[in-house]
């Protein structure tokens, strides 16, 4: 079995959306800092990340746009026009020293795992999974859209039909833009309803088909989340045969997350991840959205150590633990008075519930529907 590996870059440590932004906080770093201090990145699995060119990066996006956030990047400063035109220098998207670096470096982590890939194995670029990024624009904190680069490396190394499983409480209007009527792409996305972008409506399927939306309320749970897994996840990808797969992991899902009303344990992306990992020779697995430094590093830390076969510890080493207590979260109550097991585990408490009606239903819809498709 070839070993899994990780792709991670200094470049998360050191830049920085702005103080006020969700994404101040640390992310990657952190879950670095963490799989070192538990033994989880031996000799040969962590590989650094390579920053993309404009001339690879162009093989998605505009000309134009990369060289308007060149620009933005090298002068510190936009124009009313450029920022009207390209998203560039808003609230969301906003003018930082590493504008263009920072999400060059996650779009050549996805570029470079579907080369990893290529002859099988699991890559986890924790730095990538910007899903709302736009050919010809910034869009809701992306810059790029590294997902689609992942999608067309794996199809340039042999992957042709490949599947995109999203989990981000967010909605992946992104890739669905850029795959939108390519049969040979699936796209499965497991969001929160009428929240940002307020796309991905249960009745979407998308020109070719090929995109599964599942909308789900507000308190979405484990339990929830198993059946969606069972009833929608893995037979949407089954019955497409995948040369390989994509899960975008956002921790953003969880109860603790500041920018979604989900109610998840990290113990449910675990177990996508895992279920995924069992159906196909190649995945790569990205970050995405996640805007509590404590809730991030505690779900990718421990979706890294299932991927690499480690076994989670039920409290952490004081390496570990170190780790977490170093972490602040300014303006936000929950940074000030953290619980304790923020500090001590990776492993949520089960957050199970009621499997609800129009959770129920809505599940139903499309197990109903991937069943007439079988059949035709």
């Amino acid at each position: 079995m070839i070993p899994a590996r990780f792709i991670g870059s200094e470049i998360y440590r050191g830049s920085s959306y702005g103080a006020w932004h969700p994404l101040a906080i640390p992310r990657v770093s952190t879950v670095i800092d963490l799989s070192r201090a538990l033994g989880w990145l031996p000799d040969g699995a962590f590989v650094t990340s390579p920053r993309a060119t404009a001339r690879a990066l162009s093989a998605w996006h505009t000309p134009d746009y990369l060289a308007a956030l060149q620009a933005a990047e090298a002068a510190g400063e936009v124009s009313a026009d450029v920022r009207t035109r390209y998203g560039l220098g808003t609230t969301a998207n906003p003018v930082f020293p590493e504008m263009f670096r920072r999400p060059a470096t996650a779009a050549g982590g996805s570029i470079l795992a579907g080369e990893m890939v290529a002859r099988g194995g699991v890559v986890f670029n924790p730095g990538g999974g910007t899903h709302h990024g736009l050919p010809d624009r910034a869009n809701g904190f992306c810059y790029l859209n590294d997902p689609a680069f992942a999608i067309l490396s794996l199809r340039a190394h042999g992957a042709r039909r490949v599947a995109y499983v999203d989990i981000d409480a967010h909605h992946c209007d992104g890739v669905v833009a850029g795959f939108d009527g390519d049969a040979d792409a699936l796209i499965v996305s497991v969001h929160e309803e009428r929240r940002w972008p307020f796309t991905g409506d249960l009745t979407d399927r998308g020109a070719s088909g090929q995109v599964w939306n599942l909308p789900v309320p507000k308190g979405f749970n484990d339990t929830e989340m198993a059946a969606a897994l069972d009833g929608v996840i893995l037979p949407a990808v089954a019955a497409f045969r995948p040369d390989a797969v994509i899960l975008q992991c956002g921790a953003d899902a969880v109860t603790e997350d500041p920018l979604s009303r989900l109610c998840l344990s990290n113990n449910a992306h675990r177990a996508v991840a895992a279920a995924l990992r069992a159906m196909t020779p190649r995945l790569v697995v990205l970050g995405g959205g996640g805007y509590n430094p404590w809730s991030v590093a505690r779900c990718w830390t421990g979706v890294w150590g299932m991927l690499a076969g480690f076994d989670l510890p039920d409290r952490l080493p004081d390496g570990a633990e170190a780790v977490l207590r170093a972490l602040t979260w300014s303006g936000r109550a929950a940074g000030r008075n953290p619980p304790e097991d923020w500090f001590t585990t990776l492993v949520d408490p089960p957050r199970e519930g009621p499997l609800r009606p129009e959770v129920r239903a809505r599940i139903a819809t499309l197990s109903a529907r991937l069943a007439a498709d079988r059949a035709a």
